[in-house]
C-alpha cells in the first residue's frame, strides 16, 4: 500500500511538473504556421522575415507559435478555428499598419 501511494505521488508531480503537452499532426502545424505568417504579413509593417518554431500548446491551452519578425521576437496564439487570439511582441517588433490598428486586416 505504501508502495502504491509513493508511485501515485510521484506521478502526479511528474504530471504537474512537465504538463499535459498536445502533440499536433501535420495538417494542423501547417494550417497555424500559415495563419500565423499571413496574419503577421498583412497587419504589420515592412516585414522582411518570419521565421516560426514548431507549435505547442500554452498553458491556458491556446496553441502557441513562437517567431521572430525581421529578427524581434513575438508569441502568437490561435483559437481553435485558427483565429489569431493575440500576439506578444518583443522591443523591436515591427508597427501595426494604419489600417489594421483598430481591426485586424484580413489573413
Amino acid at each position: 500500500m505504501k508502495k502504491l501511494n509513493i508511485s501515485l505521488s510521484l506521478i502526479i508531480l511528474l504530471l504537474i511538473f512537465t504538463g499535459c503537452t498536445e502533440e499536433y499532426d501535420e495538417e494542423t502545424i501547417m494550417k497555424a504556421k500559415q495563419t500565423a505568417e499571413s496574419y503577421l504579413r498583412n497587419n504589420y509593417q515592412d516585414v522582411e522575415s518570419i521565421e516560426l518554431e514548431e507549435p505547442y500548446q500554452s498553458p491556458m491551452g491556446s496553441l502557441s507559435i513562437d517567431g521572430t519578425v525581421n529578427g524581434a521576437g513575438f508569441t502568437i496564439d490561435l483559437n481553435e478555428d485558427f483565429t489569431v487570439a493575440m500576439v506578444g511582441k518583443k522591443e523591436g517588433f515591427p508597427e501595426h499598419k494604419d489600417v489594421c490598428e483598430e481591426k485586424d486586416c484580413d489573413y
